[in-house]
């Protein structure tokens, strides 16, 4: 379905102004005709008070980034864009299958909260119709979609909670109504997919050294990227329905609660130990020094038992996990 544009259609106030002027000289004549006992011209303007009515539901109203979708005895016709008063063929009806799905997006469509008087009539609708005759524009505003958190299994099969927000608008408006049932639903079910598509394909998180073959990409550490391939995926499906992906983007990634404690064991050990091996590379550093000075300053002379001895002593001093208790000998070296 490829969109057509309707211009020219500017038209509503002089069209609004000419009702009014019609009703006014309506009555005027009926009053007159009927002194005058003249039957069949009060007839005609008593014809013109109950069918004048029919240009009202032509007139339209909108504001900036909306549109209508119209169609006349099922075809259709075309697309209102932009901010003005329209006036086209009174039985054109718009057209919106989404207009009463609410995602609890941002912005959504406003006519949703209803309206009356005056301007909810050349709207489309009155203060006596139902709300969703109110509610056939569709936004061109760009939306925040914040969807629903998925339980996942990440590629070392461990269950995720990922939730992720879409920023999105409508390009094509005759795609959207007409290409897919409802593009709300249809954006939010391809969300879902293709959001389990590419957090299949990561771990949650990996250890230094590139764990699992990713080459350190993980959910956790390159968010960025895997965002930016979530973003990828969902423009390619969400394009045959004339949306346009701006953005996509993480909102909250943990652990399942089943494995949860588990897996906080799992990085508290892994802490320690990545703790436990910087202490121990930092004091082989500081004995190789210690005892290379020593050699240097001639200061005293070791030999390779009072070294191992000195070597030890220290390290048991720095990476042990308490202070050390010194012991002062008074006596002899040997």
């Amino acid at each position: 379905m490829t969109e057509i544009i309707l211009t020219n259609k500017k038209h509503g106030m002089p069209v609004l102004l000419l009702t009014i002027l019609v009703y006014i000289l309506a009555v005027a004549g009926t009053i007159y005709f009927a002194m005058a006992a003249m039957v069949a011209p009060m007839v005609v303007c008593i014809v013109i008070l109950c069918l004048g009515w029919l240009t009202l539901p032509g007139l339209k109203v909108l504001g900036p980034q909306e549109a209508l979708v119209l169609t006349l005895f099922g075809n259709y016709v075309g697309t209102l864009k932009g901010e003005g008063f329209y006036f086209v063929n009174p039985f054109c009806t718009a057209v919106n299958p989404a207009a009463k799905t609410q995602m609890n997006q941002s912005p959504d469509i406003e006519a949703a909260k209803g309206g009356g008087g005056v301007l909810a009539a050349l709207a489309g609708g009155s203060s006596g119709l139902p709300k969703e005759a109110v509610n056939k524009k569709i936004s061109l505003k760009i939306m925040t979609l914040s969807n629903a958190r998925q339980k996942i299994n990440d590629c070392l099969g461990n269950p995720v909670e990922i939730g992720i927000a879409v920023t999105w608008r409508v390009v094509d408006t005759a795609k959207a109504v007409f290409d897919v049932d409802n593009f709300k639903e249809f954006l939010s079910l391809q969300c879902d997919t293709a959001l389990r598509n590419i957090v299949r394909l990561y771990p949650y998180d990996v250890a230094p050294g590139g764990e699992a073959g990713h080459d350190e990409e993980s959910l956790r550490g390159s968010s960025e990227v895997v965002a930016a391939r979530i973003q990828e995926e969902l423009q390619a499906k969400v394009a045959e329905a004339g949306l346009e992906i701006l953005q996509a983007r993480i909102t909250h990634l943990a652990y399942a609660s089943e494995i949860a404690a588990a897996m906080l064991q799992r990085q508290q050990a892994s802490a320690i130990i990545d703790a436990r091996k910087m202490i121990v590379e930092g004091a082989v550093g500081t004995v190789e020094m210690a005892l290379e000075r020593l050699n240097q300053s001639g200061m005293v002379e070791l030999d390779e038992e009072r070294k191992a001895a000195m070597v030890s002593n220290l390290l048991v001093v720095l990476c042990g996990s308490h202070e050390a208790q010194p012991v002062v000998n008074a006596g002899s070296l040997y």
